[in-house]
C-alpha cells in the first residue's frame, strides 16, 4: 500500500502564471468601498493607498499587490481581456 506513493507523479508546486492571471482577472473585491468590483477595475488611487497603508494578509493581499504592480507598469491590457464579458466598471 505504501509503495504506491512513490509511483505517483510528483506534484508541481510552482504556480501556473496563466492560471494566476485568470484567477486575478475574475476576483472581486470582497469588502469596503469597492466591494463587488473586479480587482482590475479598482481605481489606481485605491491600490496606491493600500500600497502605502499595507496590503491585507493572505491571498487577497497578494492579488492586490500584483494588481498594483500591473497598473503601475501599464500592463492592464494583459488582464482586461480575461475579465468576464458581461462585466463593466459597475458593481456586479
Amino acid at each position: 500500500m505504501y509503495y504506491r506513493l512513490f509511483l505517483q507523479k510528483p506534484i508541481d508546486l510552482q504556480p501556473d502564471p496563466q492560471h494566476e492571471l485568470m484567477v486575478l482577472a475574475r476576483t472581486k473585491m470582497p469588502f469596503g468601498k469597492y466591494e463587488g468590483y473586479y480587482l482590475a477595475h479598482l481605481p489606481e488611487h485605491y491600490l496606491v493607498w493600500y500600497h502605502q497603508k499595507g496590503f491585507p494578509k493572505g491571498k487577497l493581499g497578494q492579488q492586490l499587490g500584483l494588481m498594483y504592480e500591473i497598473k503601475l507598469n501599464g500592463l492592464e491590457k494583459l488582464i482586461l481581456p480575461l475579465i468576464p464579458k458581461d462585466s463593466n466598471f459597475q458593481r456586479k
